[in-house]
C-alpha cells in the first residue's frame, strides 16, 4: 500500500516511518483536541506522516463495568472534527460488520482489532467501504498467516491495506514481539508495529490489563532498526487516569523525545 493513498497524509516525501498515534479511546472533545494538537506539532516539525488514532467505542473489555465509550456517533463526530481541524487523517477500530459503513462516514482508516482479524464478514465489510484497512495481527496468529487476511481485502478490489503487529501471547499474562515477523509481513502489505499494545500484560486477576510502559522506547527503537514501515503508539497527557489502557500508554510529555530518537535511527539506517 502506498501511504499517499490515505487522504490528507502529509510529509510523505520525508522518507520517514509513518505514525498512527492518539488516545486509546475518545473520552471527550477537549482531551482529543489537546492530544491531537501536540502530536501534530511534533510530527510536523519532524516531518513524520501522521494519522490520528482514537477508538469510538471499546467493545473488548475484561469487565462489564469497564469504560466502553461516550456514544458511537458522539465519538465519531469528534474524530471527524479532529481530522478537519488539524487536516490529518484519522483511524478508528470497528468490531461488527454494521460498524464499517457508519465509521467510514467519519474517518479515513478502518482498523480491525487483533481478536477479530479472522472474522471474514467484518474484514470484507471494512474493505467494501473503500477506506484503507488496518489489520491487527492476532496475538494467536503467525506472521505468515496474515497473508490470508490481507488477501480478503484485496479480493474486495481494495488495495489500500496494511497489517499491524501487536505482539504475540507469551504465557497467560504477557506479550512478546517477534521481530522476524516484520519482514515476513512486509511481503504481503505495508507493515506497522504497535508499540504500546505489544507491552500489555493481559488477563490480570483484577480484570484490568497491565503493561510495561518503561519498555516503550526499547521496543520502538528495535522496530525502527528492523525497518518497519510505520509505528502505532497510544498516548495520553494523564495515563494514570485514562479510561482505557492507561497502564501501557506513553505519557504525552515524553512523545517528542522518543520521536526524535526514532527519526535519528531511521535516518542512520537509510544511509546504508
Amino acid at each position: 500500500m502506498d501511504i499517499r493513498n490515505i487522504p490528507l497524509i502529509k510529509n510523505i516525501e520525508s522518507d520517514n516511518f509513518f505514525l498512527l498515534a492518539g488516545p486509546c479511546a475518545i473520552e471527550n472533545e477537549e482531551m482529543a483536541f489537546r492530544i491531537a494538537e501536540r502530536l501534530v506539532e511534533i510530527t510536523d516539525s519532524l516531518k513524520i506522516p501522521f494519522v490520528f488514532k482514537g477508538s469510538f467505542k471499546k467493545a473488548n473489555r475484561s469487565r462489564i463495568d469497564s469504560f466502553t465509550g461516550i456514544g458511537d456517533e458522539n465519538a465519531l463526530k469528534i474524530l471527524e472534527k479532529v481530522g478537519k481541524e488539524f487536516k490529518v487523517p484519522t483511524v478508528t477500530d470497528i468490531h461488527e460488520s454494521s460498524d464499517a459503513a457508519m465509521a467510514a462516514a467519519y474517518v479515513d482508516v478502518l482498523q480491525i482489532p487483533a481478536f477479530l482479524v479472522r472474522q471474514t464478514d467484518l474484514v470484507v465489510a471494512a474493505a467494501e467501504t473503500g477506506k484503507t484497512v488496518n489489520l491487527k495481527k492476532g496475538q494467536f496468529m503467525s506472521p505468515e498467516s496474515m497473508k490470508h487476511a490481507v488477501q480478503k481485502v484485496l479480493d474486495c478490489n481494495n488495495k489500500n491495506v496494511m497489517v499491524t503487529d501487536r505482539g504475540t501471547m507469551f504465557g497467560y499474562q504477557d506479550m512478546i514481539v517477534d521481530y522476524r515477523g516484520i519482514p515476513t509481513m512486509q511481503q504481503f502489505a505495508t507493515t506497522v508495529l504497535d508499540i504500546t499494545h505489544s507491552l500489555q500484560q493481559p488477563n490480570q486477576a483484577s480484570g484490568v490489563t497491565g503493561g510495561r510502559p518503561d519498555l516503550i522506547e526499547t521496543v520502538a527503537k528495535a522496530g525502527i532498526a528492523v525497518g518497519v514501515d510505520g509505528i502505532f503508539i497510544e498516548t495520553h497527557f494523564d495515563p494514570a487516569n485514562a479510561k482505557s489502557d492507561g497502564a501501557n500508554m506513553l505519557h504525552l510529555d515524553y512523545f517528542e523525545d522518543l520521536m526524535k530518537k526514532l527519526v535519528a535511527i531511521r535516518q542512520t539506517i537509510r544511509q546504508f
